[in-house]
């Protein structure tokens, strides 16, 4: 005869329970943002992986080696390049201050006298700081302080980023390495929760990861890579670093355009209005038409996502985050709002008669 546990065993075991669950959280606590990202990577690029172990005769481990390192070169290394480029353009940039503030401004164009209201203002400004290199020193010595402490700030919270995303990336690894256990595994327990809807549940997550990492991460990196080309023709040495700083703008809105409107003035200042008209052409009809057409297509393919939410993850996900939250952060509000509308709008009925999920992930 099997005895029944007593009350306190059956206290003590959930004490242990409790005891157990928190010191698991407290362990991974400083990862969980690695770990969502490496299931945020794994899931949408493994269809990748499934198509290399194909080609390797089921070699899972091989396949799982070749998907991480092709992740590792699309993604981290633009990284790595720019900060070994970082001390080069950080000279470049200091030259050109120097020289800002000992020459001065150009004297301001004609056009600026005609400006409605401010004109004459605007006139009267730029040309005492053009001919005036102390007031021009003074003027520029108010924004040296909070952008240094800005910047030291901004390199920190980067290289954490950085360490992050590359943490994700090799956890991703054991993700797609082992990742047909663990969808078993998955779908079990969220079965036996949600038996009637579950797997098509997490079918409409699937679909919903995928199409936003697509159309944020797909869109941000052809940005950058449009941004740095443009960049190059027109002359800008410092292309790589732009490219990469217009990638992280990119799912903030109007982001692309703070790059390529102040380079496109600097080369008009310096004189050069043809590939200033040229880069400003290219921002607008190259760079920021991929914006306008790629996004929306892919992200409402999967779901239509707000445009609030999306500005929302944007931010939001940036303070939670860091600077992985700029993609991070969009992705668990898109995929909280598409669980939250397909339960509401699907009865059990509809959802049990849904195809079940396909295998692997």
């Amino acid at each position: 005869m099997k005895l029944r546990p007593s009350t306190t065993d059956q206290a003590i075991t959930l004490v242990v329970l409790a005891v157990l669950v928190v010191g698991v959280f407290l362990v991974l606590q400083p990862f969980i943002s690695a770990i969502v990202l490496a299931a945020v990577l794994a899931a949408t690029t493994w269809p990748v992986f499934a198509w290399l172990r194909r080609r390797l005769a089921g070699r899972s481990g091989l396949a799982a080696t070749l998907a991480t390192l092709l992740i590792l070169l699309v993604v981290v290394t633009p990284f790595l390049v720019v900060g070994l480029t970082l001390a080069e353009n950080y000279d470049r940039v200091s030259a050109f201050l120097r020289g800002f503030i000992e020459n001065g401004p150009p004297d301001p164009p004609a056009w600026a006298n005609d400006l409605p209201f401010v004109g004459p203002r605007v006139v009267t400004y730029w040309s005492a700081l053009a001919h005036d290199s102390a007031a021009t020193f003074a003027e520029m010595k108010k924004w040296f302080e909070p952008a240094r402490a800005y910047a030291l700030k901004g390199g920190a919270s980067v290289a954490e980023g950085l360490l992050q995303l590359t943490l994700s990336v090799l956890i991703a690894f054991f993700l797609f390495r082992d990742g047909d256990a663990i969808v078993a595994r998955l779908r079990g327990a969220v079965g036996r929760i949600a038996p009637e809807r579950g797997l098509h549940m997490l079918q409409v997550a699937l679909d919903t990861t995928r199409a936003v990492v697509y159309g944020i991460l797909g869109t941000a990196l052809a940005q950058g890579v449009l941004m740095a080309i443009g960049l190059w023709i027109a002359g800008f040495k410092a292309a790589p670093l732009l490219g990469l700083l217009t990638f992280f703008l990119s799912p903030v809105p109007v982001g692309p355009p703070l790059v390529w409107i102040p380079t496109s003035l600097i080369l008009i200042m310096r004189g050069d209005h043809a590939w200033g008209a040229f880069l400003f052409l290219w921002g607008f009809l190259v760079v920021s038409t991929v914006d306008n057409f790629i996004r929306p297509m892919i992200i409402s393919y999967g779901t239509n996502l707000p445009f609030i939410l999306v500005l929302l993850g944007v931010f939001g996900g940036v303070v939670a985050f860091g600077f992985i939250g700029v993609f991070l952060g969009p992705v668990l509000l898109a995929l909280g709002f598409a669980l939250i509308k397909e339960w509401a709008g699907t009865s059990p009925s509809a959802a049990a008669k849904a195809p079940s999920a396909r295998a692997g992930p």
